[in-house]
């Protein structure tokens, strides 16, 4: 039988302390509190169609800005998949995912490759979801990707509402994860024989 593969990892700085537990092999309801609703709401996007377990707790000093709370929230995500990964072996390694959320069409392409790699063509034409500033998708998404050793491409197709946009990238993100982690074989998915070094 096959181990579990989940990772936990707390990060403490004078500006924010990240706690998060993954598990890519059970799924329970997300626990999720970053103190910024709005991103909350995404990352419970991503713990939903993932399948994935993921309880994440998030403190900031939010009230000088959100910067630095999704930007070191990305950073461990990011640590957390790659130790639940270990060394990757009968992976996918590759997620695709084209998600529709009523007018705005989102297309994610993601590979385990163990390099780290963003191209983000998305352009929302708000600044702001509520009180969320929409450039923080990027900062969470590159935070995230240096982090996991992944490389990710996110376009937009197109789209008006930025919240549907905002959502979409990270429903998109969540099954192309999902896809992506899923165990096929017993093998290291690499001409290589090993993924990263």
């Amino acid at each position: 039988m096959r181990n579990i593969r989940e990772a936990q990892k707390t990060r403490e700085t004078k500006e924010t302390s990240i706690n998060i537990y993954l598990n890519l092999d059970n799924y329970k309801d997300p626990s999720i509190s970053t103190g910024i609703p709005f991103f909350d709401h995404m990352l419970t996007q991503i713990a939903v169609h993932s399948s994935f377990t993921l309880e994440l707790k998030a403190k900031g000093d939010i009230e000088v800005d959100f910067h630095h709370t999704v930007e070191d929230t990305g950073i461990v995500f990011g640590q957390v998949l790659n130790e639940a990964l270990n060394k990757k072996v009968g992976i996918a390694r590759y997620g695709f995912a084209l998600l529709p959320l009523d007018e705005t069409l989102i297309e994610v392409a993601l590979d385990i490759s163990g390099r780290a790699f963003l191209n983000y063509d998305v352009q929302i034409e708000r600044d702001k979801i509520g009180n969320f500033d929409t450039e923080l998708i990027y900062e969470f998404l590159h935070a995230f990707v240096i982090n996991s050793n992944v490389t990710l491409h996110i376009t937009k197709r197109y789209g008006k509402n930025s919240h549907h946009i905002a959502e979409a990238i990270f429903k998109g993100l969540a099954h192309s994860l999902k896809n992506a982690v899923k165990i096929t074989d017993n093998k290291i998915p690499s001409s290589k024989g090993l993924i990263g070094q």
